[in-house]
């Protein structure tokens, strides 16, 4: 983040907002970048500036997309590498529809090395996936959630107390009373 506003402020961009997405890349819902197009769309920023294009968009139509409801909003979208994209020019048009090619590319590479890399592992004979018995957390919490059902707590009270989820706390009770049996 630090970066992107350093290099705002050398362009010598007024920073209107930072927004740092959390949600996947491919996720539909993504709550900044939502929040950021609302901005544009109500004429309260002129540039929208990225670390990388392919941080933008989910896929390239979706990229090509939003750059085009971007462009009627008459604001462009700037990489932190300087490329400015305007898709109002044949140039920016093309330059964008390149560089979202060749990021979807690059995503799709990386998910199916991750699924070659997968099914060798299970080739292998090895497990994927958290392994039954291993609750590290709940394990360690759990003398400390069954004194507080004993002190009358509800699962709830227990579950924010310890920072811990309802269901959770309801595993660690189910474990107790199967093993008290």
């Amino acid at each position: 983040m630090s970066e992107l506003t350093a290099f705002a402020e050398r362009g010598g961009y007024d920073v209107v907002g930072v927004f740092k997405e959390t949600a996947s890349g491919v996720a539909a819902n993504r709550a900044a970048r939502n929040r950021v197009l609302d901005l544009a769309q109500a004429r309260q920023l002129d540039a929208i500036l990225v670390s990388e294009l392919s941080r933008w968009g989910r896929s390239t139509q979706d990229l090509l997309d939003t750059l085009n409801r971007l462009a009627g909003w008459k604001v462009s979208v700037v990489a932190m590498n300087g490329m400015t994209f305007e898709l109002d020019t044949p140039h920016g048009r093309m330059m964008a529809t390149m560089l979202a090619g060749i990021a979807q590319f690059e995503r799709d590479l990386l998910s199916e090395r991750v699924k070659s890399g997968l099914a060798a592992a299970r080739a292998r004979g090895k497990k994927l996936g958290r392994q039954p018995g291993q609750r590290p957390k709940s394990d360690k919490l759990a003398p400390k959630v069954l004194q507080a059902i004993e002190d009358g707590r509800s699962y709830r009270w227990i579950a924010r107390d310890l920072g811990i989820s309802k269901n959770t706390v309801t595993d660690i009770v189910k474990r107790h009373r199967h093993n008290a049996l």
